[in-house]
């Protein structure tokens, strides 16, 4: 797929199914259009291959058990993904993917596959993870506490964020896009990233009418809620930045 109209025409088609199955929103559509068009364009199938083992697995994990998870009001964005979600998971790997980066290809196809196996390691640990019966821990305090808010870790969990990062590099290392191991450990380096950021810097707040911690200002109740702890800025989408950037640069620098 050298051509980057060829390109676009697969990314749309890509961007309007996942619409029409409602895993993004409208705005997310448009963002994965760009990105697909980018990833597509510059690493033709191979890329597409890495692409698809994060997102298809991500669609497939998020419909499981979802009347158990539409119960979790606590939690922040749920249903599709708008057009913050989709670039905080696949904006860095996009980028590592321009032709800018040419001169330093396997570093930089390293830090593409390790971008997204970060986005592939913290989706299937927070989707397989809140499915499983009993209370998680806070992954720096060890304390229990409710199903679906950031930094909260079980062994379920923490398994299968091990899994999805090997996934997408075991899709890296069969298309010969990267090596198996520098991928995994930009991984699982970005998802725990994610869990220390949300155990800590993340924007938890506080509904005084439901007497819960939440991640949304007002709450699902429409109550507006205070900040308990973290910077108010600071929310999910930030985070999973966060920890695709930081998936890139591991996987990056142990391809060197």
């Amino acid at each position: 797929m050298n051509s980057y109209a060829a390109a676009a025409a697969l990314a749309a088609l890509v961007a309007a199914v996942a619409w029409r199955a409602r895993a993004l929103s409208a705005s997310g559509a448009i963002a994965a259009f760009a990105i697909g068009t980018i990833v597509f364009g510059s690493k033709g199938w191979p890329g597409a291959a890495v692409l698809f083992a994060f997102f298809v697995p991500s669609v497939v994990l998020s419909r499981v058990g979802r009347k158990r998870k539409r119960a979790m009001l606590d939690v922040g964005k749920q249903g599709a993904r708008d057009a913050w979600q989709v670039l905080a998971n696949g904006g860095v790997a996009a980028a590592c993917a321009l032709p800018f980066f040419d001169g330093y290809a396997p570093l930089a196809a390293a830090a593409f596959a390790g971008a997204f196996a970060s986005a592939a390691a913290d989706t299937w640990g927070t989707e397989i993870g809140t499915l499983v019966r009993g209370a998680p821990r806070s992954i720096l305090t060890l304390r229990p506490m409710a199903a679906g808010l950031s930094g909260g870790i079980t062994p379920a969990g923490t398994l299968a964020t091990f899994a999805g990062a090997a996934f997408v590099a075991a899709a890296a290392f069969a298309t010969h896009v990267a090596a198996f191991v520098p991928v995994v450990a930009g991984g699982v380096a970005g998802a725990l990233l994610d869990s220390v950021l949300g155990a800590s810097v993340q924007a938890l707040r506080w509904c005084p009418s439901c007497a819960i911690a939440c991640e949304t200002n007002p709450h699902h109740c429409g109550t507006a809620t205070s900040l308990r702890r973290g910077r108010g800025w600071l929310e999910n989408d930030a985070v999973n930045l966060a920890a695709t950037l930081t998936g890139a640069s591991v996987a990056g620098v142990l391809a060197r």
